[in-house]
């Protein structure tokens, strides 16, 4: 399985389509998130799921338990292959997420933003570091029932140490000699894949690139071999 998703962060569905058509056989999926869903709903996201390639619905879905497990129903119909839930609505809702999921569809956890650093963590009540964050929210993913995690690249080795056939989605992932933009926690898709990566998400350096799918194709024979 290809593992290289590309984030299309676009409220533009004409661009979005256009970027997924292209990226088509050359990644393994493209990850529509919040910008997306709120400029297009779920029939933009239909749209995009008619060019054939998987789906990764990155909405964070965080609410008390039914109201997550009915937003997880209503999504069923568009088929995705992964949606993400942030590990912070606890126990209850993890598990009516996962409970109302398609059985096609993963359901993954998202632990600590890879735009955060200890002091964002501090700044918010959180008294531990990343990596300890990640590992306290991801044994609570695994315990209610989840396929995996979402973490960033300086976790994702302890992460899978201690959740072998988890399934472990890395963001902020950056080539060699890409600019890092808004992100704080970044690796190269080579050595986040060596640590244990399931998925890597990565989107402006491709999506920006001069020829996307070329792009896409670079960065996935950089993890042969």
């Amino acid at each position: 399985m290809n593992p290289l998703f590309v984030a299309i962060d676009t409220p533009d569905l004409n661009r979005a389509t256009e970027l997924a058509q292209t990226l088509h056989g050359s990644a393994g999926g493209v990850k529509l998130g919040l910008e997306f869903f709120c400029a297009n709903g779920a029939n933009g996201v239909a749209r995009i799921g008619e060019i054939g390639i998987p789906l990764f619905l990155d909405l964070k879905l965080h609410d008390i338990p039914n109201t997550v497990a009915g937003a997880m129903r209503s999504l069923a119909l568009l088929k995705p292959a992964i949606v993400t839930v942030h590990a912070a609505g606890g126990r209850a809702m993890l598990e009516s997420a996962k409970a109302a999921a398609a059985m096609e569809t993963k359901v993954v956890a998202v632990t600590v933003l890879t735009s955060l650093d200890e002091s964002d963590l501090r700044s918010i009540g959180v008294d531990h570091a990343p990596d300890d964050q990640v590992q306290r929210l991801a044994a609570l993913a695994r315990e209610s029932g989840l396929d995996g995690i979402v973490c960033s690249g300086a976790e994702v080795k302890a992460a899978h140490s201690a959740w072998m056939n988890g399934l472990f989605v890395v963001p902020g992932i950056r080539p060699a000699g890409s600019a890092v933009g808004d992100q704080k926690r970044v690796v190269t898709p080579r050595t986040a894949m060596a640590d244990g990566a399931s998925i890597l998400v990565i989107g402006r350096p491709i999506t920006e690139a001069p020829d996307p799918a070329a792009a896409a194709r670079e960065i996935a024979s950089s993890l042969q071999g």
